[in-house]
């Protein structure tokens, strides 16, 4: 069992691996809102880095393994995005493949986590554009570079920590959706053509004061379909579409959605099943092994009927269509 670090044994650790000096002043903090690492943040007199380290079970309520090499996996990805994004994306400083261990520089302290932005009524659809762009490059980049993908094809993560929690888990619950799962399925398992985040999510987008956009955690890149990148976010915010009573709030998430689609596709050509994975997604956000934590028992059904309506129908519509139909 690998030995995980703690607030009081992370200094040690980073003066032993020479990161930090000895002598020189450091503040240790905790980081949350993940449930697969352990993240430090180290601030010194001239270095603000940030710690993570793999957990062997994630922190949910069901259980949920996952192969802690996925810091290594993470590790080459954020060297591969850096050097594609270098303004968007946070610089590599160390890897402990040991340990399950790397550290990267902090982004700039007071950016906000967009996740925490959009529940906070704080919603802007330029962020989505920025996304939705970086995102069509990086996809792009992936499928025209055989080189790039080889370092990536490993995709058992994947398994692990989407395809099995997200879709077998909810076809498992819901016998008349198995048929449309499956087929959504063996489309992300057969149309593997280019390099895919795995987890491009509000809470891994970090907004900083200046309106810079970062893109963080990378640890379920792989070589995979890219529809999942953009039904992954496109899920979440169908999700905060349905936890607020506000219409002017529902509109600009609405906004959000469609800038982040329309800049994506301005670059690259969008899958017509897009729709119906959100649906699914979306659905898992509380059937799943990893529901979401801000949506009560009401808007939990009226998301949870919503989604199956879709799926039951197993046609895609626009996206513009799928957030209006979440106003109801």
């Amino acid at each position: 069992m690998t030995e995980l670090l703690t607030r009081d044994t992370v200094l040690a650790y980073l003066i032993d691996k020479k990161i930090i000096s000895a002598n020189e002043p450091a503040e240790v903090e905790v980081l949350t809102g993940g449930v697969s690492n352990i993240v430090l943040a180290i601030n010194t007199n001239d270095k603000k880095i940030v710690l993570k380290q793999a957990l062997a079970e994630l922190l949910v309520a069901q259980k949920w393994e996952a192969d802690q090499r996925r810091a290594i996996v993470e590790a080459h990805a954020i060297e591969l995005f850096h050097k594609l994004s270098p303004e968007q994306v946070p610089n590599l400083l160390f890897l402990d493949s040991e340990r399950f261990i790397l550290i990267l520089e902090r982004v700039p302290i007071r950016s906000t986590v967009w996740k925490s932005d959009l529940l906070n009524s704080q919603i802007d659809p330029n962020v989505a554009a920025v996304l939705g762009k970086t995102l069509a490059q990086w996809h792009n980049f992936g499928e025209q570079n055989e080189g790039a993908r080889a370092e990536f094809m490993e995709d058992s993560l994947f398994e692990q920590l989407r395809i099995d929690p997200f879709y077998r888990f909810v076809s498992a619950k819901n016998d008349r959706l198995k048929p449309v799962i499956g087929r959504l399925i063996n489309e992300l398992e057969g149309e593997k053509t280019a390099i895919v985040h795995g987890d491009f999510s509000p809470k891994n987008i970090m907004v900083g004061l200046d309106n810079q956009v970062y893109i963080l955690d990378f640890e379920v890149t792989h070589v995979g379909n890219p529809i999942f990148d953009l039904a992954f976010l496109l899920a979440h915010l169908l999700c905060k579409t349905f936890r607020t009573d506000e219409m002017n709030e529902k509109q600009l998430l609405s906004n959000c959605a469609n800038q982040f689609i329309s800049s994506y596709g301005a670059v690259r050509p969008i899958a017509p099943s897009l729709s119906l994975h959100t649906a699914l997604i979306a659905l898992a956000r509380v059937e799943g092994k990893s529901p979401v934590d801000y949506l009560d028992s009401d808007k939990q059904s009226a998301l949870v009927a919503y989604t199956k309506d879709i799926l039951r129908k197993g046609e895609g519509v626009p996206i513009a269509d799928l957030f209006q139909g979440s106003f109801h």
